[in-house]
């Protein structure tokens, strides 16, 4: 046995969802290990990594003019590979307790319409990283499998995942998928729209931690039985300094209404393209929700009510991509058959 087959045989196999705004991370036999922004704080001066992860994020928006705080993802791919490796490389090393010597099988998980050369670009860094093999999954299938659907079943699956970077929808049955479809508006989309919308409305400049409060609080894609009010604090543009002012769910509404548009006439279009008896299986079983996006209040009902479909929540929205992906770890077979080349 050579001697890189053999690290690869005593070490943990992982898989990763490796998100725009999140990474998990699922080890084979203990599950999810890490949860952690993909954020990386570079020090401009001497090129070394600061902080990765929680630790980075807690600095955006907060650093000296020689520290910049990163997110290499963006829309669901690589923007800045070096950083990208470098983050990759934090989290299977803080996954395998710091083990220099590990080499792992990694399955990650990449949004429906990537590119040959985004594909390349992950696989390459993985590589880099440390991982002995890279198997690309689509993260639609993979919320699917992790959301417990019966994709292997001649029946049709509809799953919506909305991340960070990327909503994917997807029809799944025997084990494909039948028509998927990837825009790149999603969790971070809204969190811009956000600022830009107070910005505008109120000349008050927030900052992306503030506005992903927001949205997480007061945002909404439906009306609310209860309206909601938030206190938000920034910089008036006008004058320089700082200011407090109250925004209600209904303007957040407002900021998000383009976004959700998106997402819902993805969702249309993909039952407009589904073959008649798939789209008798998804009337029967419904629209299922997954990924942190997915979360916004009132999505579901804002769903049913532009598609009269019934609209559900996979258990933990969050994690069922790296749930479905690590599930892979010990379906090798199955692997095989969904893993995109």
């Amino acid at each position: 046995m050579r001697f890189s087959s053999l690290l690869g045989f005593f070490s943990s196999d992982l898989a990763i969802d490796l998100g725009t705004a999140t990474t998990l991370v699922y080890v084979r036999g203990r599950g999810i290990v890490v949860v952690e922004p993909s954020i990386v704080a570079v020090n401009r001066v001497t090129n070394r990594v600061e902080a990765v992860g929680s630790k980075a994020k807690e600095m955006l928006g907060k650093t000296p003019s020689n520290i910049q705080a990163i997110r290499p993802m963006k829309d669901g791919v690589i923007a800045d590979f070096e950083v990208t490796e470098r983050m990759l490389d934090y989290f299977i090393r803080k996954a395998h307790g710091r083990s220099f010597f590990v080499r792992p099988r990694i399955v990650i998980s990449v949004p429906s319409e990537i590119t040959q050369v985004e594909k390349r670009a992950v696989k390459d860094t993985a590589l880099k990283a440390g991982a002995s093999e890279v198997y690309l999954i689509e993260q639609a299938m993979a919320a699917s499998i992790g959301a417990g659907l019966p994709i292997t079943e001649p029946s049709g699956n509809m799953i919506v995942d909305i991340g960070g970077g990327t909503s994917d929808v997807a029809v799944i049955s025997l084990a494909g998928v039948v028509y998927s479809r990837s825009v790149r508006v999603a969790g971070n989309s809204m969190d811009e729209a956000i600022i830009q919308y107070i910005k505008k409305k109120y000349n008050l400049l927030v900052g992306e931690r503030s506005a992903e409060q927001i949205k997480m609080e007061i945002g909404s894609a439906y009306p609310l039985d209860e309206p909601l009010t938030m206190e938000i604090k920034g910089r008036d543009l006008v004058e320089g300094v700082p200011k407090t002012l109250t925004v209600t769910d209904e303007e957040i509404r407002e900021a998000l209404a383009e976004i959700i548009v998106t997402i819902v006439d993805a969702v249309r279009n993909a039952l407009e393209r589904t073959p008649p008896e798939l789209s008798a299986d998804i009337m029967d079983k419904g629209i299922i929700l997954a990924g942190g996006g997915s979360l916004l209040k009132n999505l579901d009902k804002r769903l049913r009510e532009e598609t009269g479909l019934p609209v559900a929540y996979t258990e933990d929205p969050g994690s069922a991509v790296v749930r479905g992906t690590g599930m892979m770890l010990t379906d090798i077979d199955l692997l095989r058959k969904i893993a995109i080349s």
